[in-house]
């Protein structure tokens, strides 16, 4: 029993991630995409939260960005260190069964796939800005889940992850976030200066 639904859901991952990435891609999509999954094209927003957050709430703004690095630190250092190493799962760009097939848009990497810690991270930084600002700003969480859930959508559209890392990646990040979140919200309160 366990065996077959262990299949069922391989099986669906494997047929998803066939749609998301071979056969659903275009020339549009090929080239805005890889700019969501990448780094560097999120420090103008981070860059803004340093800013605006110590600037509109001082002391509390200081720690809120300090809760923001933490739950970065802590969602990406379980997800990539503790669980990636123990699944052993490839990613489907190191899969020999799938090179042939992978519509791949950047660098592969060597690590391992499970989870995604692009959705770990990211779901747990917007769960950890909604749960802290959203508070007071309820508009904050669809845009924030919205950004979690793009990024984590680009790691399958480019070829580097299977739909059922980010699923689990954006769950892990999404406890990580919650838990953060409400530690920051027990001990802080965000009250503009």
């Amino acid at each position: 029993m366990l065996q077959q639904l262990h299949d069922m859901v391989l099986r669906a991952d494997y047929t998803t991630w066939y749609y998301l990435n071979v056969a659903w891609h275009n020339p549009f999509f090929d080239a805005v995409i890889p700019f969501f999954r990448n780094q560097w094209f999120w420090v103008p927003l981070y860059v803004f939260l340093a800013i605006f957050m110590p600037y509109n709430y001082r002391r509390q703004g200081i720690f809120w960005c300090i809760g923001f690095i933490i739950t970065f630190a802590l969602a990406d250092s379980v997800s990539a260190s503790f669980i990636k190493p123990h699944i052993h799962r490839l990613r489907p760009c190191n899969d020999p069964y799938l090179s042939g097939i992978v519509h791949l848009l950047v660098p592969c990497g060597s690590g391992f796939s499970f989870p995604s810690s692009h959705a770990s991270n990211h779901f747990a930084l917007a769960l950890f800005g909604a749960v802290t600002i959203g508070k007071r700003t309820r508009w904050i969480w669809p845009i924030a889940l919205f950004w979690a859930a793009l990024i984590s959508y680009s790691q399958v559209y480019v070829g580097v992850h299977f739909p059922l890392d980010v699923f689990c990646g954006a769950l892990f990040g999404i406890l990580v976030g919650l838990g953060t979140g409400k530690l920051f919200n027990r001990y802080f309160s965000l009250q503009a200066a």
